[in-house]
């Protein structure tokens, strides 16, 4: 496994070279409008400095989080109620982030991440299981103002703030998905740098993650401030503090907002089927990679594989996928982002059903088993930016947070039931590790992406002739 990694991640590492290359020739390039603005490159400068180092102190976790637990001594269904009580925070703390944007600001909250993540990264020196569940606990929290905060300040001072055309804002974060790529590539290299070559344990990468938050921190107080205070009094301010006389009030103001949301998002989502059938895709097949995430250290750690570069290599993989979807929905190609999630789907059903086989009890093989998870990965990432183009056309934008919030209550319920399933099985009868716990759960998985395609095919058949599920310059070339 030693040798297959190295190769395997000079291979992806060429083939992502070779394919951004040729995406580049046959892609439109960004505004050119957004280009030529000195404002609005120097702005775009000082969020991204920021949001890619939270990414970066993200992805450096990554690798080698399962292998902490072990190196702690811990029992895979220990390990899995670790895992649940990330996800199960990360559910309860959604709604609580949308409130302390309102309560703090956004600016104050992006800094409320880069304290409470790192807080999460130093429990990670205990070797105390209650400081460890509050450690997740804290990562629930963490991932949750990470992926609604940043983009919320942005969201807000390019639009309300600098007045700049919407239609620019897909430039900024364009941007920030190619810059993840590489960092979650690099993030496995580093962390393998640390942990392995350099002989510092499991624990490195998180110990690294913590002077990178607080560099993200001094961003968004320097940087940041300076951009607010060159933005006006009406820049970022909030008046929801606490013990603030008319707190109370706007406490109650935001609840209320956050509920009507919810309630809309509701109706949306039980009036329109495609609605319906969409965030069914996405609550199966993205339940399922978080089991993924859970399981591919143990199933293939046990062959001594450097972890780093197993994580670097499914993220190129991954980086593949999104770039073999740039070229497929390019004017060269023409694809439809629905025959790319169909391909996506069926791909990570073919996935599952290798592991089933390849995670048998006393006949691994860790060789396919690898490869699996490399087809996955790039199903991945074909799936996301497909994913996302027809919750744009499928979803109203004024219900979008309502619906998505519906969307990932039956995503994290499924992922947490499977952990604990994989719990019980593990502490009952000796499964996981070496046994059929492992294989049943891939089992699982498999029968979900089946059903997952079944409802992406039941969304196309409904939509064929719908010009919302379809690319600009396609929808008069025919049927999906």
């Amino acid at each position: 496994m030693l040798v297959t990694a190295y190769f395997a991640i000079i291979v992806l590492l060429a083939v992502c070279v070779g394919l951004e290359l040729t995406a580049r020739r046959f892609t439109p390039p960004q505004s050119a409008t957004a280009v030529a603005n000195p404002v609005f490159r120097q702005f775009q400068k000082i969020f991204l400095r920021a949001y890619l180092l939270a990414l970066w102190a993200d992805w450096l976790q990554g690798p080698y989080l399962y292998k902490l637990y072990r190196h702690y001594s811990f029992l895979e269904s220990q390990i899995a109620i670790l895992y649940v009580c990330g996800l199960a925070s990360c559910v309860l703390f959604a709604p609580f982030s949308d409130w302390l944007l309102q309560a703090l600001g956004r600016r104050q909250t992006c800094l409320l991440f880069c304290v409470s993540y790192s807080a999460c990264c130093l429990t990670k020196l205990s070797r105390d299981y209650f400081v460890l569940i509050v450690g997740r606990i804290l990562g629930g929290l963490s991932i949750s103002l990470l992926t609604t905060t940043f983009e919320a300040w942005y969201v807000h001072r390019h639009v309300e703030v600098h007045d700049f055309p919407k239609e620019w804002i897909p430039s900024t974060f364009g941007k920030a998905a190619t810059w993840n790529h590489g960092l979650a590539v690099a993030a496995g290299l580093v962390a393998n740098l640390l942990a392995e070559w350099l002989h510092l344990g499991p624990v490195a990468p998180f110990l690294l993650a913590v002077p990178c938050l607080a560099c993200c921190g001094w961003v968004i107080l320097t940087d940041w401030g300076k951009e607010e205070a060159e933005g006006g009094p009406e820049g970022d301010k909030q008046t929801l503090l606490l013990g603030s006389p008319n707190g109370g009030v706007a406490c109650l103001s935001t609840t209320g907002r956050f509920s009507r949301s919810c309630s809309e998002g509701l109706r949306c989502l039980l009036l329109d089927r495609r609605v319906l059938l969409l965030g069914g895709v996405q609550a199966m097949f993205e339940s399922v990679l978080y089991i993924f995430v859970f399981l591919w250290t143990p199933v293939l750690d046990p062959h001594g594989p450097p972890l780093g570069i197993v994580f670097s290599c499914l993220m190129a993989a991954s980086m593949i996928g999104s770039l073999l979807y740039r070229l497929a929905t390019s004017s060269r190609y023409h694809l439809q982002p629905g025959h790319v999630l169909c391909l996506a789907v069926l791909m990570a059903f073919f996935s599952f059903f290798m592991l089933t086989f390849s995670t048998a009890p006393g006949q691994p093989r860790p060789h396919e088993s690898f490869l699996a998870f490399l087809l996955l990965e790039l199903a991945c990432g074909l799936y996301f930016p497909a994913v996302s183009f027809l919750q744009g056309r499928v979803i109203p934008e004024d219900k979008r947070s309502g619906v998505l919030a519906w969307f990932r209550l039956p995503l994290h319920l499924l992922a947490c039931l499977g952990l604990l399933a994989l719990h019980g099985e593990v502490s009952g009868t000796g499964g996981g590790e070496g046994g059929g716990g492992t294989r049943h759960m891939f089992g699982g998985c498999a029968v979900m992406m089946l059903a997952a395609l079944m409802a992406v095919v039941s969304l196309f058949t409904l939509g064929r002739n719908d010009t919302d599920l379809r690319l600009e310059g396609s929808r008069g070339e025919g049927e999906m």
